[in-house]
């Protein structure tokens, strides 16, 4: 089975749990759209909503490029919350690794990453933590699966 989230162009959607360090877990729905310029070059924009909270709205704005073994790749992130974030990935069989920081914050050091284990052609369960301070203490989690919509 090849990746077709990241690899190829197209419209997910994602519902999950959100936890935050000492809170309770919410509901978050949200979509994320995929999309190639160039042969190497792509951009992913992402929307978390948490309808039963009161909590806003997380926007995500990636540009990436892919090296040329396909297999790991860099990005840029303009994250609503955290501002400009860098990070990178790697591309394994099945799964897709990805770390990131928050440029120009030395005071909080928030970072985390995120995991995309696929479950088939049009599936990926998906989890992710931030942390921050100099212990990297987890700040929050969430977990959810991703399905592909179809074009």
């Amino acid at each position: 089975m090849t990746h077709t989230f990241l690899i190829q162009s197209g419209q997910w959607v994602i519902e999950g749990t959100w936890l935050d360090r000492n809170g309770v877990p919410t509901s978050v729905r949200g979509k994320t759209l995929v999309a190639w310029h160039q042969s190497e070059w792509f951009s992913l924009v992402t929307k978390l909503v948490f309808p039963k909270s009161d909590r806003d709205d997380i926007i995500l704005q990636y540009r990436g490029r892919l090296d040329t073994n396909e297999r790991q790749y860099t990005f840029l992130l303009q994250h609503s919350e955290f501002g400009k974030v860098e990070g990178e990935g790697l591309i394994g069989p099945s799964l897709i690794v990805q770390r990131f920081w928050v440029l120009g914050d030395e005071r909080q050091r928030r970072s985390g990453f995120e995991t995309l284990r696929q479950v088939d052609n049009n599936r990926y369960y998906y989890s992710s933590g931030i942390m921050a301070g100099h212990h990297l203490n987890l700040v929050s989690i969430m977990e959810g699966t991703m399905e592909r919509k179809p074009t």
